[in-house]
Order: C-alpha cells, then structure tokens, then sequence
C-alpha cells in the first residue's frame, strides 16, 4: 500500500511539484546552495523531471518534481506515481501540488498503484518510499480502491495453472464471505439441471468443471444493483484454436471477473446503499474429445438457440447465460465486464475500453467519470443496422457476426438479447492489461473501469 495516515516520528522528506510558472518562486525559496545542485544537475520545471536535493549533513532534505500546471491541456494527475520507482526507501509528503484535494487524490492513488509488484513467484527484495496521506484525502477510501485494483491485479497476472476455475471460484467465494456472505456455486452437470447449458457447453471439455459463483450483498428493498464478470481463465479459442502468438496472454481473459470482484469489494467495503448481486460464470475453453463445436446450435437460458459460428467466441456465450439470469430479477443497473474483443483493441487500443448502452444520462455519467477518476472509457453505438449480421439460417443467432466488421459493435448487440428485464444495461469490453510502464499502472494486469464505477455509485447514491 505504502500509505500511512498518521505523521511519523522518523524524517518525512518533502516533494516540492514545480511547474515552469512556478519555478522562480521556488528556485527564490530554496536559496544558493540547494539551487546550485539543482542547477547543477541538470533540473528543468519539466513534467516527469526530478531532483534530489542533499542537507548538509548529507541526508536527503528534499525532492523537486517537475508538473504541468493544473489547467494545462496535457496535465496528468497521475504523473507523480513515477516518484515510486525514482525515490529511495524512506517517508515521504507532497508539498505546493497544483489542482486542490482532488490532485492529491489522483497524486496518492497513482503512487499507490505505481508500487504494486505482483510477488507469487517472486519475492520484493528493494523497499519501497512511503507516502504520508495528503491533507483532507480520504485515506479509507483510498485504501479500498486500492485493495480492489490489487487484488483484480493479482488474479490477471496469476497464470492459469494457478488461476483455473476452482482457483477463481475460490478467490469469489472468499470476497463474499469476507463480507459475511454465503455465495453460491453451479458446477458441472447442474449448470444443466438449473438451466445454463451455454455456460456448460463451453467449459465441459475442460479438466476443471464449468461453473456459476453468485452471491448478493446489501438489503434487498435497496436499488438493485449487479455486475457479471467473464471467468475464462484460459482460452485455448477451442476448436477454433488460437495460434500460439495469441495464446500468450489469455491467462487475462478472466480480466472481466477480476474487474468484477475488485468493483464489488470497493462496493461492500464502503456499505453503499445498494442490493449488489454478484454473477461470475466461470470456465476454461479447452480442445478435447467432447469440446462444442462449429456449426452447433446451443441452447440458452433465455430460450434462445445460438448457432455456433466460432468457438473462439466463448465469453458472449457464457456472459449470455449469466445476463439472462441477472435480468431475470429486473435490476435497476445491470454492468457486465468482458475482454471480449480484438476489435475493441484496434478500435480504441489498450488503454480506452468501450462501453455500450441505451441509456443516454448514464453513457454520460459514465463518460464523464471515467475522464474525472483518470479511468477513461469511450461509448460505441448499439448499432440497430448491424444487428442482423447476427442472423443465422438455422437457428434464433449466430454467436458471430456474418463478416470481418464491427466485432466489438456485433458482440455487444449479442450480449443485448439476453438483457431484456433490466431498467439500464451497460458492457464494457475491456483489456484488461498494461502492455508497458506507465505512472500508476505497471505491466501486467489491469483493472479498467472498476474506479471509475465506483465513484460513479457514490455519487449516484449519495455518499460522495
């Protein structure tokens, strides 16, 4: 976490934010010597640079870290994560930061997120700087967003021999009893018995059984609110199968529950005033004797019969599933999380995920938040024209579209059939992932969204 809330008795070092406007009130402040080194080595007010500036006595007195200002059309508010891997070990506070409580927010939390390490295979050998909590930020609120982030982050990087579907049915279940509830699990032949053959069909090749997690949290008379989690833990794209290049990185296509449950616990952790539920349908797609093939027609729980036009879109078939259920109980927001498609990558790239969704006021609440909380989405259309490229001559859909176009755009009117019920209905189709370093999000794992939402929710129900 590297956050601590109360004033140590040991040294805290300051961080000096200097932005060009800025820097001859501060170079004026710290006097002949201290400007000196800093002219010395080479310093500029330029956003990312950083100095260290010795005392006397040869111990670090403080360090100067260059900014945009505040309103400047390329000013990051997660810039000063990069501090994490610049500084050494040692306490640390933030001092003339532009931008107000809501800068030291972002400040804090991308330092926070900057120091995640992902240590299941490997041990932390460097210590790493401490933050003090800036003034008038919310140390407990940070703290939740940050222990969600981490443990989605966790569960993406966990490689799916470690991370198949008793693994991640194992990691749900424990946040619900965290919370003192009691989830439930489908497995097996009784995804069949209880109706979700499309769920079943998908995993049942694998050596791990296919699997439903459910579990609800909060009064029931509260605004009525549940997420759905794609649980692929590896996508092998069935008999369909991937090349090898492609495989690489499908441990992360179970990205869509880790955003899932990293949402819930910011959710359950702050008692908001909602009726959560929790849906995680949960399966490996694997090749053997018995895998789903080209060509079938599947049942679904909503009654509809899909053609199988690629068995390499296996989450819209298991999301299917598991949306049909949720809207069974008509919430009043229905979100589901998917790395879904490679189209939503050319289209927007790694770092901008895709949303969808009928309802105007929430497309901009979304929008707007996700641009507040440095958690940036883009809207899609549900575009009415393409929905017949879903046709099938065979059966009610095809589970891909009839050509190469609009596959993030096709996928999300698919997960639309199996919606109808619920009040405001939202997919994001995610990556998932950190191809490279960047202030506040390391390579690897990524929870996309999962922030964004929950302020959006704090606002929406009054705890904000």
């Amino acid at each position: 976490m590297l956050l601590i809330d109360t004033r140590p008795q040991a040294p805290v070092t300051p961080i000096r934010f200097v932005s060009a406007d800025m820097w001859d009130s501060v170079a004026s402040a710290l006097g002949g010597q201290a400007l000196a080194y800093a002219k010395a080595s080479g310093f500029e007010p330029k956003a990312g640079r950083h100095c260290l500036l010795p005392a006397p006595d040869g111990t670090l007195a403080c360090v100067l870290f260059g900014v945009e200002r505040a309103d400047a059309p390329k000013y990051d508010s997660f810039l000063p994560g990069k501090l994490v891997t610049l500084l050494p070990a040692g306490t640390y506070e933030f001092v003339d930061l532009p931008g107000g409580v809501k800068a030291a927010e972002q400040a804090a939390l991308a330092w926070c997120l900057s120091a995640y390490r992902f240590t299941l295979y490997r041990k932390q050998t460097s210590e790493q700087p401490v933050l003090l909590c800036p003034e008038g930020v919310d140390g407990a609120r940070l703290r939740r967003i940050v222990e969600g982030v981490t443990l989605a982050r966790d569960l993406v990087n966990t490689p799916a021999n470690d991370m198949g579907p008793s693994a991640l049915e194992k990691a749900a279940c424990a946040l619900g009893e965290k919370y003192g509830l009691k989830p439930c699990v489908i497995a097996g032949d009784d995804l069949l018995k209880y109706n979700f053959p499309l769920i079943h069909a998908v995993g049942r090749a694998a050596h791990e059984a296919p699997r439903l997690v459910d579990f609800i949290f909060g009064p029931p008379d509260a605004p009525k609110v549940t997420l759905v989690g794609k649980g692929v833990c590896f996508d092998t794209g069935g008999l369909d199968i991937k090349p090898s290049s492609a495989m690489l990185l499908m441990k992360k296509d179970m990205a869509g529950a880790a955003t899932a449950l990293a949402l819930a616990h910011m959710i359950m952790d702050a008692k908001l005033p909602v009726r959560l539920r929790v849906l995680i349908p949960i399966v490996e797609n694997a090749v053997s004797s018995n895998s789903f093939r080209p060509g079938d027609v599947c049942a679904s729980r909503k009654g509809l019969h899909v053609e199988i036009g690629n068995t390499d879109a296996e989450g819209r078939l298991i999301l299917a599933d598991a949306l049909a259920l949720a809207a069974e109980e008509k919430p009043d927001l229905l979100m589901d999380f998917a790395t879904l498609t490679g189209a939503a990558r050319v289209a927007l790239g790694p770092d901008l995920p895709p949303f969808y969704t009928s309802d105007e006021k929430l497309a901009a609440e979304i929008a707007e938040t996700g641009m507040a909380e440095h958690d940036p989405v883009w809207r899609l259309p549900l575009w009415e024209a393409y929905d017949s490229m879903l046709d099938s001559k065979v059966a009610d859909l095809n589970n891909v579209s009839s050509g190469p176009f609009a596959g993030s755009v096709t996928a999300a009117l698919f997960l639309r059939r199996f919606v109808e019920g619920a009040a405001s209905w939202v997919h994001f189709d995610i990556y998932g992932w950190n191809p490279s370093i960047k202030p506040g999000r390391p390579e690897g794992g990524e929870t996309q969204t999962a922030r964004l939402l929950y302020a959006l929710l704090e606002k929406r129900y009054g705890l904000s």
